[in-house]
C-alpha cells in the first residue's frame, strides 16, 4: 500500500512515539516536516484508521500504531497505565469471538469493537 508524504510522516511520528500521541502533539513534531495545520494530521489518521494502522483510543483522545499484523472484524483491546500511561495492545480471540456471537444472536452489525483495560502496568504496580 502507498502512503501519501502526510501519511507516513504521521503514521513514523506514532510508530517511534512512546506514548499515545494526540493530534496536536503530532501537529507539534510535525511542524518543521511541513505539517502546520490540524486538518493535515486528522486527514492522515483518518486514512490510517481505515488502514487499521494505527488506533484511536478512546479515553485518551489519542492515537497508537497499530502493533498487530492482522485484526479480528474490527477488534482490538489496549491495557493503558493511570501511572505512567503505558499503553499495550494485545489480541483475545476469545472474547473477539464472544461478541460476534453476541452480535450474531442480537442482529447487530458492530463495525468496530475496542476495549481499554485502565489500572496499573507490572512496573507501576511494583512501586
Amino acid at each position: 500500500m502507498k502512503l501519501t508524504k502526510n501519511q507516513q510522516l504521521v503514521y513514523e511520528a506514532l510508530k517511534q512515539a512512546e506514548m499515545p500521541q494526540t493530534a496536536y502533539n503530532l501537529l507539534d513534531g510535525l511542524r518543521d516536516e511541513g505539517l502546520r495545520a490540524p486538518p493535515q494530521i486528522y486527514r492522515a489518521l483518518d486514512k490510517l484508521l481505515e488502514l487499521e494502522l494505527v488506533h484511536r483510543l478512546e479515553s485518551l483522545n489519542a492515537f497508537v500504531a497499530c502493533a498487530h499484523q492482522h485484526h479480528n472484524d474490527g477488534f482490538s483491546a489496549f491495557s493503558i497505565c493511570n501511572d505512567c500511561g503505558a499503553v499495550e495492545e494485545f489480541n483475545l480471540p476469545q472474547v473477539s469471538e464472544i461478541l460476534s456471537d453476541w452480535s450474531s444472536q442480537k442482529a447487530f452489525v458492530a463495525e468496530t469493537t475496542t476495549i481499554e483495560v485502565r489500572g496499573h502496568c507490572a512496573k507501576c504496580a511494583r512501586t
